[in-house]
């Protein structure tokens, strides 16, 4: 199949037969995959390959509907108030 060298978190370059080698040897779960691969761990926070990391987990590591999938954050960085009013 042509999709297995598909790049599914682009932010850390991990590709789609990677995350199937790595939940199908370790049997993991979506967390776990995650922290195996960094997929999802990259500057977008998961946004665009966290559905992909949670499908492929599922299919080795089956889960009930009821546990919480991978979450995303939005890639934020504090910042003072100070630092909004200063003038340089």
């Amino acid at each position: 199949m042509q999709y297995k060298s598909m790049i599914v978190c682009r932010c850390e370059e991990v590709s789609y037969d990677e995350l199937v080698e790595v939940a199908s040897a370790n049997n993991c779960s979506a967390r776990e995959l995650k922290l195996r691969t960094r997929a999802g761990m990259g500057y977008c926070g998961g946004r665009t390959c966290r559905t992909m990391v949670d499908q492929i987990a599922h299919k080795h590591h089956p889960r009930p509907d009821s546990e919480i999938s991978l979450k995303y954050q939005a890639p934020i960085r504090p910042v003072r108030f100070a630092d909004l009013g200063e003038v340089k």
